[in-house]
């Protein structure tokens, strides 16, 4: 019976790409105002549903909260929107007429979306619409501890963005995401490009897979508090940042680093907003919770609030009202359980000596796990900014902001998204915060011009005649396609 279920799964998966493909041609001939229409209809769907997705997200998952996923969903929806409404995605997209070359929009094709359970609306919703503005279909492969709610998500995207004037079969996922699907999806030859966000034998699978792919590696941010941070205001974003959705974005704060002479007022805050600093006995009997015997994280832990964690693992009772835990750690490595990525609200607390020392733990932190991701300074100081943001090796490197909100673009400038790049230094394929842009590629339209040298005697060229050309050019790709 399991061989006739993978094979199922597996023609599933070659219907729907199959379905995919048509669509995404007839995708390819709309111009900018008919992809805006669609992408402008999912975006008012999602942030409509945000609550109830979000509610379906938290039931099915049992990871952090709905209210939190309902903000996650409305980054996805509303926020995205904003973002995206105005770009050119579509046809020529930018003239140089001076060097007469142009850039032409050209998507990618069909677009295989991995979706994680801790995220599993929100990035279905974010997914769909970067890939749509981009003129591209998506096939979704859900978390199996999340297909339900994934897929709820991608039939409400694929109503709101066909009653728009979509293709039917641009946006659809898998119903049964076995692993059998799951690598027919990633080698099927009609997909084009892996958008990836997950585990990590997920990310290499999509890597290995002989695809185009664009992965994110692991997060595992330190927050600095430095001498010169308003240090009420940065305890309460550390606090908020990591509490948010109970620690689920991979951009959230692991690690807080603050001086030794500091730390006597530093913890006392952390401790009056809601941090729990854990004694040593405490800390060794969290971390053997936390952890399994193979060095992965336990999966009751994640997204749990601290004091169901605290009573999980057994902690004493001043533990159990906390909102975040916190355990005293000084090395780095795999036998320094606090020095890595924990998804739920449980941070390491660093001493360190002065500034100097300060960059070079947060730099080795980064380099056992997490290199490219994120990392947060808290800091008055511009030259000590300066220079961290000069040597640190991330993609997103944030100040005075809690990281979880920040690093996705919701308290800062960054681009909102919930694929995060983490560049070359992280093992991906880009150190963006990933949008419709990186889901195109550009043809570039190119004309000879009158040199002495080769003593061409065409003179100027006609925009109008340029424009025509290229035009026609266009419509025979396309039809060739």
């Amino acid at each position: 019976m399991e061989l006739d279920r993978d094979l199922r799964s597996r023609q599933e998966v070659r219907t729907l790409v199959a379905q995919a493909h048509r669509a995404q041609e007839h995708l390819a001939r709309l111009d900018q105002a008919a992809i805006d229409r669609i992408v402008q209809a999912m975006a008012e769907a999602g942030a409509r549903d945000a609550a109830e997705l979000g509610q379906l997200a938290a039931g099915e998952t049992g990871f952090g909260n709905a209210e939190d996923k309902r903000e996650k969903n409305l980054l996805a929806s509303r926020t995205l929107w904003e973002a995206v409404k105005d770009l050119k995605t579509v046809g020529i997209v930018h003239r140089d007429q001076a060097r007469k070359v142009w850039d032409v929009a050209v998507p990618v094709g069909v677009i295989a979306g991995i979706a994680p359970s801790t995220n599993p609306t929100s990035t279905v919703i974010y997914k769909a619409i970067i890939a749509l503005k981009g003129g591209n279909a998506i096939v979704f492969s859900p978390h199996p501890g999340a297909k339900a709610c994934s897929l709820e998500t991608a039939r409400r995207m694929m109503a709101a963005a066909e009653a728009a004037g979509c293709p039917d079969g641009a946006i659809s996922c898998i119903s049964d995401p076995t692993m059998a699907a799951v690598d027919e999806l990633l080698h099927h030859p009609q997909i084009r490009l892996i958008l990836a966000t997950g585990g990590g034998a997920m990310v290499r699978a999509a890597y290995s897979s002989g695809k185009p792919a664009i992965g994110v590696g692991a997060g595992n941010g330190p927050v600095y508090l430095h001498p010169s941070c308003q240090l009420e205001q940065a305890v309460a974003d550390v606090i908020r940042s990591k509490t948010f959705d109970c620690g689920t974005i991979c951009a959230s704060e692991q690690s807080v680093i603050l001086h030794a002479d500091q730390a006597q007022r530093m913890e006392a805050e952390l401790t009056r907003q809601g941090g729990c600093i854990l004694d040593e006995a405490d800390g060794k009997k969290l971390a053997q919770y936390l952890f399994r015997a193979n060095g992965t994280m336990n999966p009751a832990v994640v997204g749990k609030p601290a004091a169901q964690i605290a009573a999980l693992a057994g902690l004493s009772d001043r533990a159990k009202n906390a909102k975040v835990l916190l355990a005293r750690e000084t090395g780095v490595g795999p036998k320094n359980p606090y020095s890595m990525e924990k998804l739920c609200p449980v941070l390491g607390l660093y001493q360190v000596r002065d500034e100097n020392e300060a960059l070079q733990l947060s730099c080795e932190i980064l380099r056992h796990e997490g290199s490219g991701h994120t990392f947060t300074i808290h800091a008055e100081e511009e030259a000590v900014i300066r220079r961290f943001a000069l040597e640190v090796p991330v993609s997103r490197f944030l100040v005075n902001t809690p990281a979880s909100l920040g690093g996705v673009g919701l308290t800062t400038g960054l681009f909102p998204a919930l694929t995060l790049g983490c560049g070359a230094v992280g093992g991906s394929s880009s150190s963006n915060n990933i949008g419709p842009l990186d889901l195109i590629n550009l043809r570039r339209v190119a004309w000879g011009y009158q040199t002495a040298e080769t003593g061409h005697t065409t003179g100027e060229t006609d925009d109008a005649l340029i424009e025509a050309l290229t035009e026609k050019l266009l419509r025979r790709l396309v039809h060739e396609a």
